[in-house]
């Protein structure tokens, strides 16, 4: 049997949410830079960012409404978020490094975050998985496609992103498979999340291109 979660994990968990809107929220407004957008479509973009993957999980999973509608911190926390980030720029450009660290943690967060919510639904494992990927990566991929671009997390220079959410969100549910609600399931899958991202970024690791036969150099 489950336990109930404390007081205390849930504060826990709370906080863990808020600071992967946040992170987020940032994210997409940096990838509005030099696209020429109001600040109203700034705050779009951030907010797409940082509830798209989980509102996509939640419509899927039949769990409405979603969080974002049931929860409204989380629209606040996203908002003014975008709007400080959206003024903070033009005088301090965030250093890109400490950003993509930022946003490792965001997407194990997030991920693990989506995987558990598909197990308490009690779908297939395959499903749960599924909804831990779409939960991390989902957001950003949106933001892509209103900005009109090649969403980033198709991109060779990406990085293991989807991957390292794929790979997190398997060890995840594997080992609730093996102990259902044991201690430290949601940091190790986590944790293998953001370790597979982070070497991806600084080892710069990447999927095989897919290229047509008459375009790959001899």
């Amino acid at each position: 049997m489950s336990s109930i979660p404390s007081i205390q994990e849930l504060h826990w968990q709370s906080l863990l949410d808020h600071f992967g809107v946040t992170v987020a929220a940032i994210t997409g407004v940096l990838a509005a830079r030099g696209k020429e957008v109001d600040l109203f479509g700034v705050i779009v973009l951030a907010l797409v960012t940082a509830f798209g993957g989980g509102t996509i999980r939640d419509l899927a999973l039949g769990s409405v409404p979603v969080f974002w509608v049931t929860n409204s911190d989380f629209l606040i926390n996203g908002t003014i978020t975008a709007v400080i980030t959206f003024y903070l720029v033009r005088f301090h450009e965030l250093p890109s490094t400490v950003l993509m660290v930022a946003d490792a943690f965001v997407l194990a967060l997030f991920t693990i975050a989506g995987a558990r919510k598909g197990l308490a639904f009690a779908v297939a494992p395959s499903i749960a998985i599924a909804m831990g990927v779409i939960t991390g990566v989902m957001g950003g991929v949106l933001r892509d496609l209103l900005m009109g671009e090649i969403p980033l997390v198709f991109r060779r220079e990406i990085y293991l992103y989807a991957t390292a959410a794929f790979f997190g969100s398997c060890v995840f549910v594997l080992l609730q498979h093996w102990r259902p609600d044991g201690q430290g399931n949601v940091i190790m899958g986590a944790t293998a999340v953001l370790l597979l991202r982070l070497a991806g970024i600084r080892w710069r690791i990447a999927l095989p291109m897919f290229r047509p036969k008459h375009l790959v150099k001899p």
